[in-house]
């Protein structure tokens, strides 16, 4: 610490603003500002707060694994995210939208960043100290908080006991924070509702539940699309998947499709179709006022799952299917493989073994499951090893969670030879779906 601040690295804090009147132009923000007539702020909207960071090093000095630095501290300059992201926020709300840039002058690890999200935290709510000396309530705003953003905003609602009116962590950081005192991280009392989206849990994420409704994309770790080749750097890697929370967030807040999460205990639980719907309304990604969260009270350490695709918008139709097969002598497995016209085939392996005769697996489909035209099984596995023929009781699709009463669609009778791919078409349609 004495050697970090001796090398002169000092932090600052500078402040943006962006809103209807000024989409494409950031205006520096200030007490100043404020008292100016000609100021775009309106302390009658909601305030959206983002948190964005950036370090400053020396050309002799690139990013490396070494520095330790999340993907989301962009180096030199502000990230184009954020320019992004406010616009579709102001796309949903007619609101004010404050970016915090906090940047630091010199090279600097992790552990140092971290030292200072507190300092960050004190002097971004002199601000919000400000703003409601200039009318605001703590309950208009809404801190967005990236990577360790997510925790600096924590510590802000900390500051203010749990009045500000929500947060949104997007992948929280987790070095230095999984095994933190709730005062040294975000968790459900920094505000009046608390969300976070985990997409890189194994790595850069925090892999606990950290608030009210805590969305676990493709289980909080190794996302779609996001490669694992060796060759590439490690820095590229971990932006793929800890920035995704981001990516979807933005996505969601543009409203192509809805972003649902399954409550269940466990990932693994989600994946063999033991959670299939929520009691109420189940919460999505996005503005929807605690998520769409019904319940009073609020839920903690709520556990949401959904699966999504590799690209904008992200967003997939959960497939539970089910299997039923006469009792076998030896393992067998069983490969699903819905199509659509016009979209990737969807795969999906089934281990059969002697001592289970039912089977359950959710998949992710880029269509509904009016929209599936076909679906083909196939008897896989080491030709001595493995069963001959499986006889079949049924396979069934559907959906969930569903709208309206949606009839699964099954066949019965099946005889899956190896060698011997069985099809099937579906001929449905999609008008009271």
């Amino acid at each position: 610490w004495l050697q970090y601040r001796q090398q002169g690295s000092k932090l600052q804090v500078q402040y943006l603003l962006l809103t209807r009147k000024n989409t494409d132009c950031a205006s520096l923000f200030s007490q100043d500002f404020l008292n100016n007539n000609t100021s775009y702020f309106n302390s009658s909207q909601p305030t959206k707060i983002i948190l964005s960071f950036s370090i400053s090093l020396p050309p002799s000095q690139p990013p490396s694994t070494s520095t330790f630095l999340p993907p989301s501290l962009a180096l030199g300059s502000k990230p184009s995210w954020v320019k992004q992201l406010a616009q579709a926020l102001l796309q949903v709300q007619d609101a004010n939208v404050v970016v915090v840039d906090w940047v630091y002058g010199a090279s600097l690890a992790y552990h140092m960043v971290v030292e200072n999200c507190k300092e960050v935290a004190i002097q971004i709510s002199v601000l919000v100290n400000q703003l409601q000396n200039y009318g605001c309530k703590l309950e208009s705003f809404h801190f967005i908080g990236v990577s360790l953003g997510a925790h600096v905003s924590g510590f802000v609602g900390t500051l203010f006991k749990g009045k500000i009116g929500r947060i949104t962590g997007l992948d929280p950081a987790g070095p230095m924070f999984k095994r933190a005192d709730t005062f040294d991280r975000l968790d459900p009392s920094d505000a009046l509702f608390v969300e976070a989206i985990h997409t890189d849990s194994d790595y850069f994420g925090i892999s606990i539940p950290v608030g009210h409704a805590d969305f676990f994309l493709n289980g909080g770790m190794d996302q779609a699309g996001c490669s694992r080749s060796r060759f590439l750097s490690m820095y590229g890697y971990v932006i793929c998947d800890h920035m995704r929370a981001l990516h979807v967030y933005i996505s969601a807040l543009n409203g192509t499709c809805p972003l649902t999460g399954i409550p269940c205990s466990s990932y693994e639980d989600f994946l063999k179709g033991r959670c299939l719907g929520c009691p109420g309304r189940c919460p999505r990604i996005g503005l929807l006022e605690n998520s769409g969260l019904t319940v009073s009270p609020l839920p903690q350490q709520n556990k949401l799952f959904l699966l999504t695709t590799s690209a904008p918008p992200f967003c997939a139709h959960h497939i539970l299917v089910q299997l039923e097969v006469f009792l076998l002598d030896k393992s067998a497995e069983v490969q699903v493989i819905l199509r659509t016209g016009g979209h990737p085939e969807t795969e999906q392996r089934l281990r059969l073994q002697t001592d289970s005769t039912v089977y359950r697996r959710v998949i992710a489909h880029p269509v509904p499951l009016c929209e599936i035209d076909s679906i083909q099984l196939k008897n896989t596995g080491a030709r001595f090893y493995r069963q001959g023929d499986i006889h079949v009781v049924y396979v069934c699709i559907s959906e969930f969670p569903s709208i309206g009463e949606v009839e699964p669609l099954c066949v019965k009778k099946i005889d899956v030879r190896r060698g011997s791919p069985w099809n099937h078409d579906f001929v449905q349609l999609c008008d009271n779906y």
